[in-house]
């Protein structure tokens, strides 16, 4: 009997799985081959959209080396419409890794999946909040837009 479909409830739950186990090639599988991930309020200088699962793999692969989500301190999943649809709002806390200092960051996700898999992920952070946290609006960018992610 074939597993069933993997709902976008599903697929959100299993992002925020891997992110506390550190499992960033496994967060990128999450994604459709052609699926996307945008940042509506990404600083200059920042990507504001990545497509395609290799892309966003990239992108991720250094992400622990930055900050070491610890735990999700608040969760809510919001069910729509849409049944491959959800948006979901939570709290990610952690150490950043180059100062050992407290992160704690709200976010809002909007996942859209379709045959099990993400086609397209909105992640709505506060660039401000992100500065802050990793020391400045410099360290922010040149930590995610030059590669130092991906190292």
């Amino acid at each position: 009997m074939p597993e069933p479909r993997r709902t976008a409830r599903d697929l959100f739950a299993e992002t925020l799985r891997l992110l506390l186990a550190k499992d960033m090639t496994g967060y990128a599988e999450l994604w459709a081959v052609d699926g996307s991930i945008e940042f509506p309020f990404a600083p200059s200088n920042y990507p504001s959209r990545l497509d395609g699962r290799a892309a966003i793999r990239d992108y991720l692969r250094g992400y622990p080396d930055l900050l070491d989500v610890q735990a999700i301190t608040e969760q809510t999943v919001h069910e729509t419409a849409d049944p491959d649809v959800v948006v979901a709002e939570f709290e990610a806390a952690g150490v950043v890794v180059a100062t050992g200092q407290p992160y704690q960051m709200r976010y809002v996700a909007v996942v859209v999946a379709r045959d099990g898999e993400i086609v397209h992920y909105r992640d709505y952070w506060s660039p401000l909040a992100g500065a802050e946290v990793m020391g400045g609006l410099d360290e922010l960018t040149a930590a995610f837009a030059s590669g130092e992610a991906n190292a």
